[in-house]
């Protein structure tokens, strides 16, 4: 932590916000200056984990901070972004942005009009496997992806689609770079009272199309993705940080002339690299890479898929 970094603090610090905590705290361009939270008991014991002073009211650090991470439950996202927002201070709220359409645009709009940064935690478009491939998907025609996980408690406020499957549809939106044409999806609720496993078949615009499914149910967990192109095959595993691509060969070889490629991929903290770009988008004012109108078309296919079910 730095004293003359960004003064920063942290909204909620159960499961992720502790994480968030203490990557602000290990940051030399930062300054954690608080963390609140409901729970007085937790958040005593994280700002003492930090070394820093804890709260339970939010709007207590209003005007003490440049910026803010919000890590409190999907249904007070709206709330709490909004009022830092109308404060001037700069948002990185976790996904999903909001688990309201209408209350997400109007956080983007309130950001816009606030000209504040708003960055939304879509943590795999940091994945250092994801980072790798960027330039090598290329035009996908089929994409095919699993994110499977055994069943916990958090994250059950929302349904399986905004806790888990939408983090695969912002990789996909971002790489097939075309609008949703059409959905079809269905899914059951097993543990809870909403969907816990999901599959949704999404058509683009320009033909691409991607079949995704998503369960918080599962035996075992699995994240895997991946891409049919012209020219290859690239499969993505985010957990092994492991990808292959198989290369089509030239015109007139056979497919024996197939030729595969491991590609290595190197190790990495994906939160604190979200939350570096972060800081640098606070720091320099610039836009991030997941802002909050590429949350919101990431959130508006998450709730097409959500109605259906």
């Amino acid at each position: 932590m730095s004293d003359n970094g960004i003064k920063v603090g942290v909204i909620g610090v159960g499961y992720l916000g502790k994480f968030h905590a203490e990557k602000y705290a290990a940051s030399a361009k930062a300054q954690l200056i608080a963390v609140a939270d409901i729970d007085a008991a937790r958040a005593k014991e994280i700002g003492a984990h930090v070394g820093v002073e804890a709260v339970v009211d939010y709007r207590d650090l209003l005007g003490q901070v440049q910026c803010v991470s919000i890590a409190v439950p999907t249904k007070f996202h709206y709330q709490v972004a909004r009022d830092f927002i109308a404060a001037g201070v700069d948002v990185l709220v976790e996904k999903p942005l909001t688990a309201d359409i209408t209350e997400a645009r109007q956080l983007v709009e309130a950001a816009n009009q606030q000209r504040v940064i708003l960055q939304v935690g879509h943590l795999e478009r940091f994945n250092p496997a994801i980072r790798r491939l960027e330039g090598v998907v290329k035009d996908p025609k089929f994409v095919e992806c699993h994110r499977l996980a055994p069943f916990i408690e958090r994250g059950t406020d929302v349904n399986v689609v905004l806790d888990l499957m939408i983090h695969d549809i912002d990789v996909i939106v971002s790489l097939v770079r075309s609008p949703v044409q059409r959905v079809e999806a269905v899914g059951v609720p097993v543990l809870t009272d909403k969907p816990d496993i999901a599959n949704a078949r999404i058509k683009f615009a320009n033909g691409c199309i991607a079949n995704v499914t998503a369960s918080r149910v599962s035996l075992k967990r699995e994240r895997k993705v991946r891409f049919f192109q012209p020219d290859a095959y690239i499969s993505i595993d985010y957990d092994q940080r492991r990808a292959q691509i198989y290369h089509k060969p030239a015109p007139g070889a056979g497919w024996l002339d197939i030729r595969a490629e491991n590609i290595d991929i190197q190790d990495g903290d994906a939160l604190a690299d979200e939350i570096d770009s972060f800081l640098d988008c606070v720091a320099a004012r610039t836009v991030p890479l997941v802002g909050g109108e590429e949350a919101l078309v990431a959130l508006e296919i998450a709730s097409m898929i959500s109605r259906q079910l």
